[in-house]
């Protein structure tokens, strides 16, 4: 055999060798072409050699194939942890090129997002190190792959967290925000967030590696995906603690933050509207201190301009500055909260965002009779009332729908939004109406008057209460307001008995 002959031969090899790599990873990128290809004997297997193939472009193809693999199923992410592919492509990631890098970090990804199992065994096959040394490559787009691999590991839970911060990932992770690229700026936002979701601690890592104030300076970049992430990061940081609120607070986000909640993006608005309501949950000073930035009234203009879950964390940043003071549920009064989520449970189709509305609702209105006067007069209590009442609605809507309609009774002295209740209220929640009506009358000579004349009077007569009870106590209290024969005027029977005295009257004749 001709030196020309042997040489063809080895052309052939690569050349079949390349064609099959490039062709299992085309054949990937197609959902309907996965089931086969993951039934075909051992192309694990033979995709696993060509990691080591000594033709650059196969080894990279090949780890690409095994990516778009095991990214599509987490069968598939087991066969290669089960496959010893894994330790080959750690090793290779410290050694080849940047294509490869780039590759290789892609499958550890693909395999990492399935399931905290399957990242951990990345952790076990001593990946972290490596990711976080390609942080430091001099090429953007390894540093994204590995800050990509690194996120998915990072955002299953705290231990998973952890073990990425023991590699030293986060003060790396803060020069990767830094950088120019938007891409790479995106994912290391994320990846701080994934990091500082799981643990005051966690959190802690990332504020004392100098994030808060790289992240605080990038709330008005043009890029709505950055602004996505970076809200979520300051988020994450600011919902375990006050004093993690207050670093957050102190990077001047205020007013800054608020024109976020007129982005055109969506999700930058849900975004913004979470970081205010982490930090308002916290104490009544900050709280007041967004209020004084003008956050309650931007909120609320926010949770006007959009529909659904985007209105979610709106609504209960709401219930959130509400629930602290007096003066705090004022400041969302006077800025007109209450219609704005009168409107979100009427129009919400969703039951959890209007068991979150109601309970904003009861926050508001369970401090003074002013304030639930505020809530009654928007006409919101009969819908309280059939929410709670209705079959279809959800046990969490059910019940905070219930205990929005006692905050608010306790309070309320507003009589005309309280006598529908008279009529349709359960028993459970009539007590509470009768109760305030027992408050009142003695104390308001036309609100007894107006009692009598719209049917009040007749219809507390007509409540069958145990003797003794605290419902009969109230009635025995409304009827104590009036004369006795105006009380038995309007009780069940009376016109009856009248009739019956006519019956047996006898008429005096001259």
């Amino acid at each position: 055999m001709s030196q020309r002959q042997v040489l063809q031969v080895f052309e052939q090899y690569q050349k079949a060798r390349t064609q099959f790599v490039q062709m299992v990873a085309e054949l990937a990128t197609r959902p309907q072409n996965i089931e086969t290809l993951q039934n075909a004997v051992g192309v694990m297997s033979l995709l696993r050699p060509l990691l080591l193939d000594v033709v650059p472009t196969i080894q990279q193809t090949a780890a690409l194939a095994l990516g778009r693999l095991a990214n599509y199923n987490d069968d598939l992410a087991e066969a290669v942890v089960k496959g010893d592919i894994l330790p080959q492509l750690v090793y290779s990631l410290a050694e080849q090129n940047r294509f490869y890098k780039k590759a290789a970090a892609f499958v550890l990804r693909a395999v990492a997002k399935h399931s905290p199992q399957l990242a951990q065994a990345i952790v076990d096959c001593g990946a972290l190190d490596t990711l976080v040394i390609c942080l430091e490559d001099f090429d953007p787009g390894v540093k994204e792959s590995a800050a990509w691999a690194l996120g998915y590991i990072a955002r299953h839970n705290a231990e998973l967290s952890q073990a990425v911060v023991d590699a030293g990932a986060v003060p790396l992770l803060v020069l990767c925000i830094q950088e120019p690229e938007i891409a790479l700026k995106r994912i290391a936002a994320s990846d701080l967030s994934d990091i500082s979701k799981h643990s005051p601690e966690l959190a802690q890592t990332v504020v004392d590696a100098g994030a808060i104030a790289h992240l605080a300076q990038m709330i008005l970049n043009p890029d709505a995906k950055l602004k996505r992430q970076v809200l979520s990061a300051l988020s994450q940081i600011a919902k375990h603690s006050v004093d993690l609120a207050e670093m957050v607070v102190e990077a001047e986000i205020f007013p800054v933050v608020l024109t976020c909640l007129k982005d055109k993006d969506e999700y930058v608005k849900k975004n913004a509207s979470t970081l205010i309501r982490e930090i308002a949950k916290h104490t009544p000073e900050l709280s007041q201190l967004i209020v004084n930035a003008g956050g309650v009234a931007a909120v609320i203009d926010c949770i006007g301009s959009c529909k659904g879950n985007i209105r979610l964390p709106g609504i209960m940043m709401l219930g959130y500055v509400a629930a602290h003071s007096e003066n705090l549920a004022m400041a969302v009064i006077i800025s007109k909260g209450v219609p704005q989520l009168s409107a979100c449970l009427s129009e919400e189709p969703e039951d959890h965002i209007k068991a979150a509305t109601a309970w904003a609702l009861a926050q508001i209105g369970r401090h003074t009779p002013e304030h639930a006067r505020a809530v009654a007069v928007t006409n919101i209590l009969p819908v309280l009332l059939s929410l709670y009442m209705s079959a279809e609605s959800s046990e969490d809507l059910q019940v905070k729908s219930k205990k929005a309609i006692k905050s608010i009774l306790q309070k309320c002295t507003y009589l005309p939004a309280l006598e529908p209740f008279l009529y349709d209220a359960p028993p459970n929640i009539l007590k509470h109406v009768v109760g305030q009506f027992s408050k009142v009358l003695p104390h308001d000579s036309k609100a007894r008057r107006l009692f009598v004349t719209s049917g009040g009077l007749k219809k507390v007569q007509e409540i069958k209460a145990e003797p003794g009870s605290l419902l009969q106590e109230y009635i025995n209290s409304i009827n104590n307001c009036y004369p006795e024969e105006i009380v038995r005027y309007y009780s069940p029977g009376y016109s009856d008995t009248l009739l019956q005295r006519v019956d047996s009257y006898q008429p005096i004749i001259n």
